[in-house]
């Protein structure tokens, strides 16, 4: 099957960039090489918040969409890909306003602490944290926590997974 022309268009500009592949270099270079790459805008939503909430080890950034229209509104906390060790909030946000704007939902994007500086289960204790900030915190957020989806991209589907198996036990995803 051939690649869609978007995909091939999307990989030429990136190959343009004459970037490095990651394996090749630092883990500092490679975030400074992805921060560097040409990013989508997504949809504009009512409010965008930046804040940090307490986590395991010290204050976990989180990015905060919130769609238009009355709330509470069901609440999707959100862990960005990026293999564990390149991904950020800016990196994630054209993906949290499209789920925020096509979901109508909150929208926690979480700036998790990533390796190698970071072992497992660090990031997942981070998720962790603000998943449960944002139930206990909900109406701070326009928020239901009744009504509470969890997922990723990725990495971040990765650390999804971890969370779930925290949340709900092994048997859901077996």
């Amino acid at each position: 099957m051939p690649l869609d022309p978007q995909v091939i268009k999307v990989m030429e500009q990136v190959a343009a960039l004459g970037f490095p592949e990651n394996h090749t270099v630092s883990a500092v270079e490679a975030r400074a090489n992805a921060k560097a790459r040409p990013r989508a805008s997504g949809p504009e939503v009512a409010k965008v918040e930046d804040r940090t909430i307490p986590g395991p080890d010290g204050d976990v950034p989180v990015r905060i969409y919130t769609p238009e229209g009355n709330g509470p509104f069901p609440i999707l906390a959100w862990y960005h890909g990026g293999g564990w060790v390149l991904g950020d909030l800016d990196m994630a946000d054209a993906p949290s306003r499209h789920l925020c704007v096509g979901g109508q939902c909150v929208v926690m994007s979480v700036d998790y602490r990533l390796a190698p500086e970071t072992k497992f289960p660090g990031p997942a204790d981070d998720c962790w944290a603000a998943t449960t900030w944002a139930v206990n915190n909900a109406s701070s957020i326009n928020g239901d926590p009744s009504r509470l989806g969890v997922g990723g991209d990725s990495a971040g589907a990765g650390v999804f997974t971890t969370t779930v198996r925290v949340l709900f036990g092994p048997s859901l995803l077996e």
